[in-house]
C-alpha cells in the first residue's frame, strides 16, 4: 500500500527500517480484509442469483460498502503515516496534510 505520488529515492531512516515488519503485517491484514470483502461480494452475487429478498441483499451490500470504506480509510492512514515518516523536515511533513486532503476530497 503505497501512495501514487512519483517515487523518489529516500534514505532509509532508522524508523523506516524498524517499521518494515509492521508494514508487511499491515499489507497482510489489508489483503485479508479485501479477501473477506470479496467473499461478501460473492455471497451477494449468489443471493441475487437465487432470487433472495431485496432487503436482505441491500443489507449485505451496505455491509460490504462499509467494509470497503474501512479499508479505504486504513489505506489513507497508511499513506499519511508513511509520507510523514519519510518527510525530510517539518515543511515537508505539513505538505502531506494537503496531499491527503486532496485524496479525501477526490475519493472519500
Amino acid at each position: 500500500m503505497t501512495s501514487k505520488r512519483p517515487a523518489t529515492r529516500r534514505k532509509a531512516t532508522p524508523a523506516a527500517v524498524s517499521a518494515a515488519p509492521e508494514m508487511d503485517q499491515r499489507r497482510r491484514d489489508m489483503i485479508s480484509r479485501l479477501r473477506r470483502i470479496e467473499g461478501q461480494i460473492r455471497g451477494i452475487q449468489g443471493m441475487i442469483q437465487t432470487d433472495a429478498d431485496c432487503e436482505a441483499v441491500a443489507q449485505q451490500v451496505a455491509a460490504a460498502r462499509r467494509a470497503l470504506d474501512r479499508a479505504f480509510y486504513e489505506i489513507i492512514a497508511c499513506t499519511m503515516e508513511a509520507e510523514i515518516d519519510a518527510a525530510s523536515d517539518l515543511r515537508a511533513a505539513r505538505a502531506v496534510g494537503g496531499h491527503v486532503s486532496r485524496i479525501l476530497s477526490k475519493y472519500g
